[in-house]
């Protein structure tokens, strides 16, 4: 009977086990979409901020060439910030791993 019992909590544990596992799975997705739409949301953000400054006291001739580079430009430095980011929260995570 012990032995039943043993099983039983062992098959409940397993049980929860898995299911914890597939919600982590589950917040990683989210956590992934979240990051996918920040970056989104600050491309969007980027553009408009310079195409704001370009058309600032501009006539209405704007030239396209310079807003794109200039576009291009901020949007690397999003990535650099980004990535500064990226590798600085990894090495938080690491740092609390260890």
């Amino acid at each position: 009977q012990s032995e039943k019992m043993l099983k039983g909590v062992v098959k409940e544990q397993e049980e929860k086990i898995f299911q914890l596992i597939d919600k982590s799975g589950e917040v990683s997705i989210l956590k992934n979409e979240i990051f996918h739409l920040t970056r989104s949301l600050q491309h969007a953000e980027t553009e408009a901020k310079v195409l704001w400054e370009e058309l600032r006291g501009k006539e209405p001739r704007v030239d396209t060439t310079h807003v794109q580079e200039r576009l291009l430009q901020q949007q690397q430095v999003d990535k650099l910030r980004l990535t500064l980011l990226e590798k600085e929260n990894e090495r938080q995570m690491l740092s609390d791993k260890y």
